[in-house]
């Protein structure tokens, strides 16, 4: 089983400067919004491109100061009060511990190199400005979401990031389906942020009955052991329904593979390394919370196993290089939330970070190839472009590498932690879901890279003869992820392979220290057959695809049935659009036939026309003739003395 130790309250030591770690990028935005068009391209690209580099300079500052400081401490920046309402007081502060120092290295470092890659992959753009704009607004979003030190600072990058993805993914609004993808993404985000905000209340109620209503993190995770049981798994199934929005989670899913629509760089920071993450980082940040409702793991568990499972058999039948890619995000967010499900928090923190360098590396280096044969993205119109791009070639090679889990990348060290985590929680089934995954993530990332680069050409010709290597402000950033996608996984070598796994260790004054009960021969098994069978995936692809793409035609054929399933994705989207949005649309119907034009229309028209009939009724009396009004007066005066005789009136 998985042991989760005491986590120590930690110190805070002032710390002014953490404002300017989103700052920086927002003012970026505010540029490029305001007159970045007038001021030229060169302007925008370095200024977008300073204002991340900034922020990563004053990240690595943090984390410097957070190292002198001690590891039970942790920087704080109270900008200013923020709400103040009755018993709750919520500050605009931001904070830097070790699980914040991680997510601003990943999203200032990674977001560099894909800035710095988007001045190239969008130089022919003419709304360069706009991009960069919302871009640079997105990355001050998501860094509001992670320095947040409350779950409502926390929210408002959360939006944020929600609104920008929205933008960025819907960035070409000429093509209507690219607008349709970056609304879809809107509104279903919106259905898991509903869950986010009836998760504050519930934390937000439960404070105010112990007498201390607090959103910040560190006075959720203080309250939460003394929550009763339902209260707590309340408050983290709601939390966790936002999450399984943002991050793309069964069934919220649905959004991430349409997303594809946007430029390649949106679907490399934001559906890669940053955005995706946030329900993960939101999990882990209220570890304590969620210990105290283990019910909820198990479904967090659950749903994070099914979710890798299943889009990883999705993953297999896709043609459209970004969609497999997309497919392949969702299965490895769905290892994090198999691994926060099982309480291994920090093995879902090593793979976010692991992820981060070889998706982003594989995201580009799929934007680089669609660069270069001018908006192809069918592989089975690939192959051969090993010799025509020889450093997207060696650099892809490395991503596929790492998440195909070949031992010695980063890949292999996270996903062989969350496997032995899950192993030793005694969610065997679980694991088991885990393995065939990282076989199948073997062989459709194999399939994809052979149908890509090895091979004969097979589409247009013209294409071929005119595509060439990316320029260097695109081969640079590979080059850099490359790097990272083969080393990263040393911060966390396990000690059974005769490390010490730094990466664990740093993390634990925040989610603690989480131990394998399994000796190191089990580990050592355990790992092994993961191994087998992730190679295993890599030999069968390479076998089957070395000559074309002629065994997926053949499957299209003899499997038609499970073919056209995975291919439609189970037809989840069916589904959605059938009964959810000819649900509603249906009831608008109703609403609009029925209720507003005969219920509503009905009774403002027929008081109009009883309104009218009445004054013309009544238009007769109106003569001008006195000898009419003094009728009237007789009549009226002959009345009432009638109701006083029958005692009517009095």
């Amino acid at each position: 089983m998985v042991e989760t130790q005491h986590i120590a309250e930690q110190t805070a030591v002032a710390a002014s400067f953490l404002r300017y770690i989103p700052l920086a990028p927002l003012l970026a935005a505010a540029i490029h919004m305001t007159f970045g068009a007038r001021a030229g391209r060169p302007f925008v690209n370095v200024i977008a491109c300073a204002a991340v580099a900034l922020s990563f300079i004053f990240s690595c500052r943090a984390v410097l100061e957070l190292a002198q400081a001690g590891g039970g401490t942790f920087l704080l920046d109270p900008v200013y009060t923020w709400i103040d309402a009755g018993g709750l007081t919520v500050d605009l502060a931001f904070r830097i511990d070790q699980l914040s120092a991680v997510m601003c290295m990943i999203v200032t470092g990674v977001g560099f190199l894909i800035h710095v890659y988007s001045t190239g992959y969008m130089s022919h753009d003419a709304d360069f400005a706009r991009f960069f704009g919302y871009l640079n607004l997105f990355t001050a979003s998501m860094l509001v979401l992670v320095l947040g030190d409350s779950l409502p600072v926390m929210f408002v990058g959360w939006e944020g990031v929600g609104l920008c993805s929205y933008l960025l993914i819907g960035f070409w609004y000429e093509d209507p389906a690219k607008a349709s993808a970056g609304k879809k993404a809107f509104v279903v985000n919106r259905v898991g942020d509903a869950g986010f905000l009836l998760g504050m209340f519930v934390l937000f109620w439960a404070g105010a009955e112990s007498g201390h209503a607090s959103l910040r993190f560190a006075d959720v995770n203080a309250l939460a052991p003394g929550l009763s049981a339902g209260v707590a798994a309340l408050a983290a199934a709601l939390l966790f329904v936002g999450a399984t929005g943002k991050s793309a989670q069964i069934p919220l899913f649905v959004w991430l593979p349409d997303a594809m629509a946007g430029p390649t760089p949106v679907s490399a920071l934001i559906h890669a390394a940053t955005m995706v993450t946030a329900g993960i980082y939101m999990v882990a940040r209220l570890n304590v919370l969620y210990l105290a409702a283990p019910g909820v793991m198990e479904v967090v568990a659950t749903i994070g196993g099914l979710t890798a499972f299943g889009a990883a058999t999705v993953a297999i039948v896709q043609n459209d290089i970004k969609k497999v890619l997309a497919y392949s995000t969702v299965s490895q967010l769905g290892y994090m939330f198999l691994a926060l499900g099982v309480g291994a928090f920090g093995a879902a923190l090593f793979h976010v970070m692991t992820h981060a360098f070889f998706k982003a590396l594989l995201f580009l280096g799929a934007g680089s190839v669609i660069h270069a044969l001018h908006e192809e993205q069918d592989i089975r119109n690939m192959g051969g472009l090993r010799a025509k791009m020889p450093i997207t070639w060696i650099t892809f090679a490395v991503g596929t590498a790492a998440i195909a889990g070949v031992p010695g990348l980063s890949g292999f060290f996270s996903k062989d932690e969350i496997l032995a985590s899950t192993f030793d929680s005694g969610h065997w089934k679980l694991w088991a879901l885990g393995v065939l995954t990282a076989g199948m993530t073997a062989f459709y990332m194999t399939r994809l890279f052979v149908l890509t680069f090895q091979g004969e050409y097979r589409g247009k010709r013209e294409k071929y003869e005119a595509a060439e290597e990316s320029p260097l402000t695109m081969t640079s950033a590979l080059i850099v992820l490359a790097v990272l996608a083969a080393a990263g996984g040393y911060l966390g070598v396990p000690e059974v392979l005769g490390g010490s796994n730094f990466f664990a260790h740093y993390l634990e004054p925040v989610i603690g220290h989480h131990a394998l009960h399994m000796g190191h021969a089990d580990e050592i098994a355990v790992m092994l057959i993961s191994v087998v069978v992730g190679l295993g995936g890599i030999v069968i692809a390479y076998r089957l695809y070395a000559n074309g793409p002629g065994p997926d035609a053949t499957f299209a054929v003899s499997g038609r049935g499970l073919h056209g399933t995975l291919g439609n994705a189970y037809y989840l989207d069916t589904a959605y659009d059938r009964f959810v949005v000819g649900g509603i649309g249906a009831l608008a119907q109703v609403l609009w036939r029925f209720v507003d034009v005969v219920v509503i229309d009905g009774i403002a028209n027929g008081i109009g026309r009883a309104t009218a009939a009445l004054g013309g009724s009544w238009r007769h009396w109106s003569t001008g003739n006195v000898q009419h009004y003094a009728f009237s007066i007789l009549v009226g005066v002959a009345v009432l003395m009638l109701a006083v005789a029958l005692g009517v009136a009095r």
